[in-house]
Formats: C-alpha cells, structure tokens, sequence
C-alpha cells in the first residue's frame, strides 16, 4: 500500500541543490551513519551511499555548516551495534541480541571501537547544537505529535531544534517523515518524498 504522505515541508532535491555558504544544517543520523561508519554498506542502497555524503561534502567546500546533537550519538550507537549484530549473525547464525551484547567481549570492543570512530568523524566537520531535553519541550512534543506523524525520536529532536532558537529548520535526510512537518526545509533525495512533493507543489528549486 502506498504511504500517504501530506506534505508539509518545503522539499529541496540535494541532487540539484547547490549549497550556500549561510546554509545551517541539521544532519539525521542516518546520513551521518552513511557518511561515517565503514560497513554503512552492509544495509544501505547505493543512492544513500554516495549522493548523502557528496552533499555533505558540497556543503562543507561551499561554506555551509553542518551540526549534530548530543541525541545523535544515542541513534547512531544504537544503529551501529544493531548493524555490526546483523553482519555478525549472518555468518555466525542467530543468537539474541542481549547474548550478543554481553557474552562476546571481542565484539563488544568492535562496537566501541567504530562507535568511536564514527562519532570522531562527525565532531570532525561538524558543530554541536545544544538542545535541551525538559518538561516544556517534552509537553510541546507531546503536541506536535497530535498532528505530525514522525516517532519520538524525532519529536523530540525538532521540538529542541525549534527551542533552540535556529531560525529556520533545514535538516538533511532520507526520512519522509520529516517531510509531513510544516515551516521546515528538508533536504533529501529520497524519491518517493521528492515525487509526492512535486505533485502537491512543495519542490523548491533554489
């Protein structure tokens, strides 16, 4: 079945899209996942692999700044270890994840080891945005979730952007739900979103 997707975002197709130099980035995990961790191949489709990280890359030589949160780090520790447990299952066979977890220290170390390595890259081209986490931005998120269809992770993240004080939230990624959030740019070349966004009038070509 087809997902219905009512957008609400202004939608920039990153592979037309020519960054600027006054461009503040938020970067969704799983575009520093593609950009950062070595097997980012084992599970994603080649579009994700190359036409992300030469964005990011465009982005960076044009002068545009690209961020992350702290929560960043949550997601993309729990990605890695998810992805390293599949390769290992793979040739291994299945064991339950918490096994996985706590009976096999040398994989434990391989996790650590390219959780490390991915979070140094990111810190390496990009800043950090302080976002708080409270009451009043929890209640707010519990509001947004009424009318915008994205999980809690995500709810929380753009509740905290939008506290932050940013200005206008611009954020890389291949999710389409951020593309259902109003009076925010997503920057993606998820086709679907890019497709549903050209029908509905909210493609922009800057």
């Amino acid at each position: 079945m087809a997902i219905n997707l009512n957008i609400q975002a202004d939608v920039i197709n990153i592979r037309t899209d020519t960054s600027q130099q006054g461009d503040i980035f938020f970067v969704d995990t799983n575009v520093w996942f593609w950009y950062a961790y070595v097997n980012a191949g084992f599970s994603a489709k080649s579009y994700q692999l190359n036409n992300y990280p030469n964005y990011l890359n465009q982005a960076l030589s044009n002068g545009a700044t690209l961020t992350y949160s702290g929560l960043t780090l949550a997601e993309l520790a729990h990605i890695i270890e998810k992805t390293e447990y599949e390769i290992y299952i793979q040739s291994h066979g299945r064991l339950p994840i918490k096994e996985y977890r706590h009976n096999y220290p040398i994989e434990r170390a391989n996790i650590v080891a390219e959780v490390q390595f991915t979070w140094r890259r990111v810190k390496a081209i990009a800043i950090p945005i302080d976002l708080t986490v409270d009451d009043a931005t929890t209640d707010a998120a519990i509001n947004r979730f009424k009318t915008q269809a994205v999980d809690g992770y995500d709810l929380l993240l753009l509740e905290a952007i939008s506290r932050a004080g940013a200005g206008q939230i611009k954020i890389i990624t291949d999710d389409i739900d951020y593309s259902v959030v109003p009076g925010i740019q997503v920057f993606t070349n998820n086709k679907y979103v890019i497709q549903e966004a050209a029908s509905q009038n909210k493609l922009v070509v800057r």
